[in-house]
């Protein structure tokens, strides 16, 4: 019989889950390290909260895990990395907030309509003020939403119902899914230019930290409304408390902030922010959802059935990994290029193995190359047992063939990467058993080692173009470290790939504008 500990509050509903599969249960809520790190190895499950630290101490010994079910979305408090080399299983309930987090949006898009918030205070506090607290109806303004996953979604299909607007961005929303959920499938610009209200349904990555800046509030309707309850930092606070008392911004609603508790209280003091500590998932039926969705699938884990929210793999064979694992960082490596080179609207993506490795077990290789190519807007909430319902849930195709010959090497991978407007090739190989090469993009051939920053120069092939390049970099203090270039014939057009040690912001802008430039591009891996 199976054994489950749970070490953190979740709600009867989910605790009688596993009695009814017919598990042994133990609840106990206020562990020491120590006691947990005692007790744990004679468990098959362990299910936490937010409260219990799941350590690589406490993992270590916990010979008898199987998998911890984390009842939530976030895992900072599980060591991922120690659990997965331990063979564990951590599974997690992404989808148990959903309705809590749109319905929470769309109760602050609507306070900031009608300022429910400072009218109730100013009640409360003996005043009868009606002029004060004119507000504007939503029906017939536009939504601007940033991030069309679930929550995104949701919100979407609401608002729509009450007669809005809805532009959407997303990097990998195609046409046909925008124009299933109703909205409007734009470019960033247009969120930022056309919406009256703007929220944001994104995880904070590198791309998304300070999306919206000083310079994109200037460029906002005047009285324009902005919500966030997805991640603190995702707008820049300060530059944003500057438009609010400006006039540009008319009203902000934050459920979320850069660190938490706030810090900085500046923009939460205003009286044109309505602000809430973080209540995006607290609800009663979010807690119970949660609770439910987290048993169910380690219940499914314990029988030795299908399931899903894994945010890690469990182990492959011993034999597999062996034969495949030099080719791990590549195929990584090559999805990250591919995402970042054919943003925005990735339609297909298409993975082909060749050789060799055309031999083996290559699933886990094509999750690693579509965890790479979300990862680039979606950051770490990607993994590779989630990629492929990500894709799914943004409406990308994906094939995947097998061709035993290839000239040249022993084992080569090809990857193509389609948006509605143009198609990207990448092909790559290891070396020495565990080096990876890019060998070709877009036609043109390479040797280069996938790491670092690269910038990308589509460029007529002709006398002077490498001073041109160097020199503007040189002006941005921006350093060469290697160089390669590629084309098809003399004359004609070429691609030249350099490694650099940074690229600074705007360079791209300013390399396009070299007279033999036809595009500049950036990869970050």
């Amino acid at each position: 019989m199976a054994k489950v500990l749970i070490s953190d509050p979740i709600t009867p509903a989910g605790i009688e889950l596993f009695k009814e599969a017919g598990f042994e249960v133990e609840v106990k809520t206020d562990h020491t390290k120590e006691e947990l790190t005692a007790k744990i190895k004679n468990y098959d499950a362990l299910i936490v909260r937010s409260q219990t630290k799941v350590t690589a101490d406490i993992i270590a010994v916990a010979d008898t895990l199987k998998v911890i079910g984390r009842a939530g979305v976030g895992v900072d408090n599980v060591d991922v990395e120690a659990a997965t080399k331990k063979g564990i299983i951590v599974l997690n309930a992404p989808d148990g907030n959903t309705i809590s987090t749109a319905e929470l949006t769309i109760a602050m898009l609507m306070a900031l309509a009608r300022n429910i918030p400072q009218a109730h205070a100013s009640l409360k506090g003996g005043a009868w003020d009606r002029k004060s607290f004119t507000g504007l109806e939503v029906s017939g303004k536009t939504l601007g939403i940033v991030g069309m996953g679930r929550i995104g979604s949701e919100v979407a299909k609401r608002m729509l119902a009450m007669n809005m607007t809805v532009l959407a961005f997303d990097p990998f929303l195609t046409a046909e899914k925008a124009e299933s959920l109703g909205v409007i499938l734009v470019d960033l610009n247009r969120i930022i230019t056309e919406s009256d209200f703007i929220t944001v349904h994104t995880p904070l990555t590198a791309e998304t930290k300070g999306l919206f800046g000083a310079k994109e509030f200037t460029k906002m309707k005047k009285g324009v409304r902005l919500i966030n309850c997805a991640r603190g930092g995702i707008y820049d606070e300060a530059a944003l408390a500057e438009a609010i008392k400006s006039g540009q911004v008319a009203g902000v609603a934050l459920d979320v902030y850069p660190s938490e508790p706030p810090a900085d209280r500046t923009l939460i003091d205003l009286p044109q922010a309505i602000v809430t500590p973080h209540l995006g998932a607290s609800t009663k039926e979010a807690q119970e959802n949660v609770a439910v969705d987290v048993a169910v699938e380690v219940i499914k884990v314990l029988k030795g059935e299908v399931f899903k929210n894994a945010v890690n793999l469990p182990p492959l064979r011993n034999e597999v990994r062996t034969a495949i694992q030099p080719f791990f960082s590549l195929m990584e490596a090559l999805g990250k290029f591919a995402g970042q080179l054919a943003k925005p609207g990735i339609t297909k993506l298409g993975i082909s193995f060749l050789g060799d490795i055309s031999k083996l077990e290559t699933n886990y290789l094509a999750t690693l190359v579509l965890k790479g190519l979300l990862q680039a807007d979606l950051g770490e909430e990607v993994n590779q047992v989630n990629a492929i319902y990500l894709a799914k849930e943004r409406g990308i195709k994906i094939t995947e063939h097998k061709l035993p010959d290839v000239t040249g090497f022993s084992s080569l991978v090809k990857v193509s990467v389609s948006t509605m407007k143009e198609t990207h090739t990448l092909s790559g190989t290891v070396i020495n058993n565990n080096e990876a090469r890019i060998m070709e993009i877009d036609g043109y051939h390479f040797d280069i080692a996938p790491a670092g920053n690269l910038i990308g120069i589509n460029h007529t092939d002709q006398p002077g173009v490498i001073g041109e390049i160097g020199t503007i970099l040189g002006q941005h203090g921006i350093n060469i470290a290697a160089m390669q270039v590629g084309r098809i014939k003399q004359g004609g057009n070429a691609l030249m790939l350099l490694h650099v040690d940074s690229a600074t912001a705007g360079i791209i802008e300013k390399l396009e504008k070299a007279k033999t430039v036809t595009k500049a591009w950036a990869i970050s891996l």
